[in-house]
This record gives structure tokens, sequence and C-alpha cells, in this order.
């Protein structure tokens, strides 16, 4: 079954990189995850700052603002899918996972299958 591990930072250094970890442990991490078969994508995120957010209102007029403006200091950061047997193996993969650590959190969901 996939698993898309949503990985949020919740502190970030002056590069905008996770502050409880290093690039090294992220090198780690990506190389357990294809070592062991079950990477199927994923991606880091650009800063930030080069984000933009599209809202279509009621009647279908968009707007488009710079920025996501959350209300939150967490920052969404990356991702992995991972295809992996069950739900308790997804979450072990993201324990392990340098931005569960500290302040960081990997939110874990289901890929849904509509052709099943």
């Amino acid at each position: 079954m996939k698993y898309m591990l949503l990985i949020h930072a919740g502190a970030v250094d002056e590069n905008g990189a996770a502050a409880e970890c290093t690039v090294e442990d992220w090198m780690s991490y990506d190389k357990a995850v294809r070592d062991a078969g079950i990477h199927v994508s994923g991606e880091s995120l650009a800063d930030l700052v080069t984000a933009t957010t599209v809202r279509v209102g009621p009647s279908g007029e968009r707007t488009v603002t710079d920025g996501p403006f959350a209300e939150t200091r967490e920052v969404l950061g990356g991702f992995y899918v991972i295809d992996v047997p069950d739900l308790d193996v997804a979450l072990d993969w993201a324990a392990r996972c340098p931005g569960s650590w500290g302040s960081g959190a990997v939110v874990v969901r289901p890929v849904a299958d509509f052709g099943a």
C-alpha cells in the first residue's frame, strides 16, 4: 500500500533547513528508503518565499497571492511516497525520518487508490 509522508519542519535555520538534522541525516534516510525498495517518489520543496496561493471564490473569481500565509510556524518541507505492506510499517519509516525529530513532524496518509 502506498503512503505519503508529509514532512513538516517546526524550526528552521537561517537557510530554511530543518534545525534538528543535517544534510547527512537526510542523505542517509533517503538511501535507506531507496535501499529498502519502498521508494515511489519524493521531493524537497523550494523555499517558502517562492510559494503562491490560489483561491477561487463562489462566483468563480480567482485570487492569487504570494506565499501560503498559514497561521502556523510549521513549514511543509517535502514529501516521500513509499510502498509498504501496512500502516505500522509506514509509521516506522516516518519515525526514522529526520523530519520527525525535535520540533518537526511527519504526517502519514494513505494514497487513495480509485482503481481498486
